[in-house]
């Protein structure tokens, strides 16, 4: 648990030191390096990765990074370090001030460490395998609540044009039937938030290992489950359901028979 330790203590402070970089930037100038139909890509989120990534490797140089914004082939090494320099960038791009830098460390691909930063907030969720998740060092668990009618519940709506109708009808359910829905755009702190109690459910048709790697550790060491299935044609890319574990929808089938009632 030392060297896991350690490695948590480092990848808060890498954290903080993109957070700030982010805060600071954050409703100025900004270069845009791609704009696509439903996404932007910022010259911040390269920088952001450039800094995370020479400061991890300047400490552990037998280590890699595989991230958004590029790195070494996932699995490259035994230690590895996946990367989302800013998870919400659209967000940022808007002035709307939900966003997050995400940090895990995996150990032969499966999740040792999981760091989520809100510069904003100041808020820093980690965790540690086998330990609980915390929110700015102190201990944090899932929510309690147990029924769809009594949770709010978080979503996204997938880019892809042929699940757009599932999407809406998932959405449609959570409408009615939880007592309030949310959309975020932000996949790396709806999970922290699930960790700490403040959301009890996420669905998603389309999430990346680096949007949730860490979260799905903060969540099932914070007594939630997470479901990933993965897509077919899309490398390290998943159908999601994330949850307290309590409230009866854990597994992406749950949703998907609910959904065709």
């Amino acid at each position: 648990m030392d060297m896991e330790n350690n490695f948590l203590e480092i990848a808060i402070a890498v954290a903080r030191s993109a957070g700030e970089k982010q805060r600071m930037a954050f409703g100025g100038a900004l270069t845009v390096d791609e704009a696509l139909d439903h996404d932007i890509k910022l010259r911040l989120d390269v920088e952001c990765q450039e800094l995370i990534t020479a400061s991890l490797l300047k400490k552990y140089p037998a280590h890699t990074v595989f991230g958004e914004e590029g790195g070494s082939d996932y699995g490259a090494s035994e230690y590895q370090w996946i990367v989302d320099p800013i998870d919400g960038t659209v967000n940022f791009f808007y002035n709307f001030p939900h966003f997050c830098t995400a940090i895990a460390l995996q150990k032969n691909k499966e999740t040792i460490i999981g760091v989520t930063y809100d510069p904003v907030r100041d808020e820093m969720f980690s965790v540690v395998k086998g330990d609980r998740p915390r929110l700015n060092g102190q201990p944090v668990a899932t929510s309690q609540r147990s029924s769809i009618g009594e949770s709010m519940i978080s979503t996204g709506f997938t880019k892809e044009k042929e699940h757009v109708d599932q999407s809406i009808d998932r959405i449609r359910y959570i409408a009615q039937n939880a007592r309030k829905i949310r959309m975020n755009g932000c996949a790396a702190l709806d999970m922290a938030y699930i960790a700490c109690g403040r959301l009890d459910a996420y669905v998603e048709l389309g999430v990346r290992l680096w949007d949730v790697a860490g979260g799905k550790l903060m969540i099932e060491e914070g007594g939630g489950k997470v479901d990933l299935t993965p897509k077919e044609g899309t490398p390290l890319s998943y159908k999601m359901v994330a949850s307290n574990g309590k409230i009866g929808l854990s597994r992406w089938d749950d949703w998907d028979a609910l959904i065709r009632v």
